[in-house]
């Protein structure tokens, strides 16, 4: 099975990116234009609690890990979970100082209310492979916050989704390793895209977002 390097790893929230948009994901990753813009937003204060570093609490049978690195020499990614529960059952992980064997759940934070695409579910499940892996068991269900909704979505993880993600991920590679940019296909999604004013298809026809600001910096 192949193997990827650390140097070779992309960034698992940027999946969020391909799903929404390859040519949002190849902008901000590939050509790195836009990349302090994203950083920001995806700093933003609902991740504040869900993020701080180093914090584990145990309430009753379940442990929880905020901010826990994780990643993937199988798919080449890395990234961090907002939350990780760990909760005592009768078949899981051996924790180390802990009794007994615990049962895996990432939780991801998300803003606003669940959406119509399928981009957070895809970076949960990019969540389970990659915990899956460095911990050696089988996770069958994971969950997205919403902060507007407050509450819980269950997300089943169906062998259909890890084939999809793994997928995706593979193609995302093969978009890097080529420094392959799409170009431009419009729809409804354009209209909630951060980047739709710098991505600029009337011009894409004629120049490349680089040749663009390269352009516009010199005049």
């Amino acid at each position: 099975m192949m193997a990827y390097n650390e140097e070779q790893f992309l960034m698992l929230s940027g999946l969020q990116h391909f799903v929404f948009c390859r040519r949002q994901w190849a902008l901000i990753h590939i050509e790195q234009v836009w990349e302090d813009n994203v950083l920001t937003v995806e700093g933003n204060t609902l991740h504040e609690k869900a993020d701080d570093p180093f914090v584990r609490e145990k309430r009753g049978d379940t442990i929880y890990v905020r901010a826990l690195p994780i990643h993937s020499y199988t798919l080449g990614i890395n990234g961090i979970c907002d939350m990780v529960e760990f909760t005592k059952t009768t078949k899981g992980i051996t924790l180390a100082n802990e009794d007994g064997q615990f049962a895996v759940k990432p939780i991801e934070y998300k803003r606003g209310a669940p959406k119509k695409h399928d981009a957070d579910i895809a970076q949960l499940v990019a969540q389970v492979l990659c915990l899956e892996e460095m911990l050696q068991t089988t996770i069958d269900e994971a969950a997205l916050y919403y902060h507007e909704t407050r509450r819980r979505e269950i997300v089943e993880i169906t062998e259909e989704w890890r084939d999809k993600v793994t997928a995706m991920i593979k193609e995302m590679h093969q978009y890097y390793e080529r420094k392959y940019t799409p170009r431009v296909k419009t729809g409804k999604h354009c209209k909630s895209c951060s980047l739709q004013h710098i991505c600029l298809p009337e011009l894409l026809n004629k120049e490349s977002v680089l040749a663009y600001i390269d352009r516009m910096t010199r005049e």
